[in-house]
């Protein structure tokens, strides 16, 4: 594993120690090992990108506790993985909003049923929640039901009922894959600035090196199947909160950045990695 090692004081936000997971007889990771450094007032934004069936999606699934490794451990905020907790805020490809609940429950609805856990009630909750929404773009839609709105604004409520929690972690696989390209870079610019407003640790599956480069301050690429990192690319990757997408990518140290994490990724596809 090519990688820059961090100073890791104290206990980290989330570790992976030694962790495999088999599926019968299949190896979908193996001996992945990592620690993101719990920074103050600080998220990583990390990008998985790699080959199909890498095992990049399941490395998200064990962080939210919907799986369990076979072999390892994996530690989120100094205590074991049990299992799906509030610290842990997962976004889906697929929109997964309550069909019978309107745009404003939908987002109150994580607030409510940890209603113990944040500092908020009654109508701190829906200012809250409405507040969010305005972030987001749904200000005036707050009353509408999942089943009239695009696929963007759908997308933006997943965004909004997250955030809204302001979880410790935020886990987003491909959330983007299936807008159409202008919803998808406006989504792009959107999770940046509330991740840069709100700063959470996210972990994003992508599968677009521009926009890995794009939404990340560090970049993971997998090898094949059984699953493990090949390159954790950071220092080459440009600052982008407030930026414009279509703008920053015609920079150069944006074009540089994706020339390096392509040629790393033209190794992993090749089978042959600096590992």
């Amino acid at each position: 594993m090519t990688e820059e090692k961090a100073k890791k004081p104290g206990k980290s936000v989330v570790e992976f120690r030694d962790v495999t997971l088999r599926f019968g007889d299949f190896t979908a990771i193996k001996n992945i090992s990592f620690a993101i450094e719990d920074i103050p007032d600080k998220g990583e934004f990390i990008a998985l990108i790699g080959p199909s069936g890498c095992g990049k999606s399941t490395i998200l699934n064990l962080i939210c506790g919907f799986l369990k490794p076979t072999e390892g451990e994996i530690i989120v905020d100094g205590a074991p993985v049990e299992g799906p907790g509030s610290d842990r805020g997962m976004i889906f490809q697929k929109y997964s909003s309550f069909p019978h609940l309107t745009v404003l429950d939908n987002v109150l609805f994580g607030l409510r049923i940890n209603r113990g856990k944040v500092d908020l009630r009654g109508k701190g909750m829906e200012e809250a929640a409405m507040a969010m929404l305005e972030r987001v773009g749904l200000k005036g839609h707050e009353h509408k039901y999942p089943h009239q709105l695009s696929g963007g604004q759908q997308q933006r409520v997943a965004i909004a009922r997250t955030f809204v929690l302001r979880p410790r972690i935020i886990l987003m696989d491909e959330p983007f894959s299936a807008l159409d390209e202008p919803t998808r870079i406006e989504m792009q610019k959107l999770t940046v600035e509330l991740w840069a407003q709100t700063q959470p640790t996210i972990f994003a599956v992508s599968h677009s090196i521009t926009e890995a480069v794009y939404l990340a301050d560090r970049v993971w690429i997998f090898t094949k199947g059984p699953g493990q990192i090949a390159y954790d690319i950071r220092d080459c990757l440009p600052p982008t909160a407030g930026e414009d997408p279509l703008q920053v990518q015609e920079t150069a140290p944006f074009k540089k950045a994706v020339e390096v994490v392509g040629e790393a990724f033209r190794k992993v596809a090749s089978g042959s990695p600096d590992v």
